[in-house]
């Protein structure tokens, strides 16, 4: 049995979570569950597994795999202690790697601890495709994400259009997917992503827009290279408890869980 320990039980834990219970992924449980303020969950969380704020007792428990699902923040704190303590590390917020420093450290623990940092592909798709074709020269790779008004709600976009009232498409960003991980650590984790998969950050261009047309979350990849090319659009349906993400990813870190287990991995 493969023990899984979650950071963070917002929309995408409880996802997480319900489909483990389900069996979704056979051999899998979910035995603790870390949170940053106990009392806020004692009474909504299913039974089954503990729930603490204590990290210490998180971190000690001998779990398999630790994933994150609280932000940006979650990964700076606890992606080294997560691997050092001898687990794999999955996590979604994948922008936090714009940060060359701390995705350095990070992979050098995993290096050490000889365990594993997963990126799920999350709410993009095609990763596999990229980052093969990055084993030959790749000339460009571009990602055009539209979402609708409701997602860009609490982000910087409200400081240039009014999503009130927003009637047509309205371009909030255009430039590389280092400084967009940055600007929209919720909405443009599958920028990074992207980045890591193929070219770099530096080098993925990246265009953001407020769409009030889309009731998707909607991701463009356009990539060229040696292995010819590349089209893809991904319409992800937007979580109902958090609009920023969708349903998607919850069940592709399900995915990366089935890869740890099963005899067959598929799309690697």
């Amino acid at each position: 049995m493969l023990s899984v320990g979650l950071i963070g039980y917002g929309a995408i834990g409880k996802d997480v979570v319900s489909y483990l219970k389900e069996n979704k992924v056979p051999g899998a449980k979910v035995e603790y569950i870390l949170v940053r303020n106990l009392d806020q969950y004692e009474e909504a969380v299913p039974d089954g597994f503990i729930v603490t704020d204590d990290e210490e007792t998180f971190f000690s428990s001998g779990l398999d795999v630790i994933i994150e699902c609280a932000g940006h923040e979650a990964v700076y704190q606890y992606a080294v202690k997560s691997l050092s303590s001898g687990s794999h590390f999955i996590t979604v917020s994948i922008g936090a790697f714009s940060d060359r420093e701390l995705y350095e450290s990070v992979i050098e623990t995993a290096k050490r601890s000889n365990r594993k940092l997963i990126l799920p592909s999350a709410a993009i798709g095609g990763l596999d495709r990229i980052a093969a074709s990055s084993i030959n020269e790749l000339e460009e790779v571009k990602l055009i994400t539209r979402k609708p008004p409701a997602a860009w709600r609490g982000t910087i976009a409200e400081e240039s259009v009014d999503l009130d009232t927003i009637s047509e498409q309205h371009i909030i960003y255009e430039g590389t997917a280092r400084e967009s991980a940055k600007l929209f650590p919720q909405s443009t984790n599958v920028s990074a992503a992207l980045s890591i998969a193929g070219v770099g950050f530096d080098q993925t261009e990246v265009q953001v827009l407020v769409d009030p047309d889309v009731e998707h979350n909607t991701h463009q990849i356009i990539a060229k290279g040696y292995f010819g090319e590349v089209e893809l659009t991904i319409q992800n349906t937007p979580s109902a408890e958090n609009p920023k993400s969708g349903y998607i990813v919850a069940m592709s870190i399900c995915k990366a869980l089935n890869n740890l287990i099963s005899p067959v991995v598929i799309g690697i």
